[in-house]
């Protein structure tokens, strides 16, 4: 019996993802409904962080000492090190696409998501699939996503592409923004007397994510035949497209 539009043969696609104070998610949300109004059955699957050595500073915002609470995340991050971490049941399934998101913490991927592609359970997820990864971040971007890349790889899973979703300001300032935000919840005008953008991701971002699904989705039409109404259409196109935003940006 032939599938149609609505059946089975509607791709399907996770976002696996870990998020504090909900940028990865808006862009996961962003994205969403591209892929949504494009027929793809599409699944969000954050990561939660339940190891007792790190979840404490997490529990609240904002944090009760910002900077210490930054840093201490400094020699986990800078050794790859894995924690305990809560992985919701959506993963358990067949997609044809998974897309990961998550911050920059301390120039390298999050410990949470490192965690999760370092598990058995990413292996069974990504084993031939295509994925695709998305940071977002103040300002590093290109360790994070070669990272996510290489994890995948090692898990099976084939990489199609990936971008990055920076915050607003330069180096200094974007910092000084993100611990002044994270001390007091608030965006503020200055911080140690310093001018500081508001820390959040930068205008257009929405613009940004709905483009790069469009383009996720573009060959659907192109590749698909009458007899497969589109089925594997992610695992044909990693096999042709190139890596593109995340080596030009």
């Amino acid at each position: 019996m032939p599938l149609t539009g609505a059946s089975l043969a509607s791709p399907r696609v996770l976002f696996v993802y870990f998020t504090y104070r909900h940028r990865s998610l808006k862009v996961a949300e962003a994205m969403v409904d591209v892929l949504r109004a494009r027929a793809c059955e599409v699944r969000l699957a954050p990561i939660d962080l339940t190891d007792s050595r790190y979840t404490a500073r997490f529990t609240r915002f904002p944090l009760r000492h910002a900077v210490r609470d930054v840093l201490g995340m400094l020699p986990a991050q800078l050794l790859g090190a894995t924690g305990e971490i809560r992985i919701p049941v959506e993963v358990d399934g067949e997609y044809d696409l998974v897309i990961f998101g998550s911050p920059t913490w301390w120039l390298k991927t999050s410990l949470p998501l490192r965690a999760f592609l370092k598990s058995d359970t990413a292996g069974r997820l990504l084993e031939g699939k295509p994925f695709v990864a998305l940071v977002v971040c103040r300002r590093y971007w290109r360790l994070n996503l070669h990272a996510v890349r290489r994890l995948g790889r090692r898990r099976g899973g084939r990489y199609v592409d990936g971008t990055h979703f920076a915050f607003a300001g330069g180096q200094v300032r974007s910092l000084l923004s993100l611990i002044s935000y994270l001390g007091t919840g608030e965006n503020r005008d200055r911080y140690l007397a310093v001018k500081i953008p508001a820390t959040n991701l930068q205008p257009g971002y929405l613009d940004q994510a709905r483009m790069f699904a469009t383009e996720l989705v573009a060959t659907v039409d192109a590749d698909a035949k009458p007899e497969t109404n589109g089925v594997g259409w992610m695992a044909k196109r990693a096999n042709v497209i190139p890596i593109r935003h995340g080596d030009r940006a």
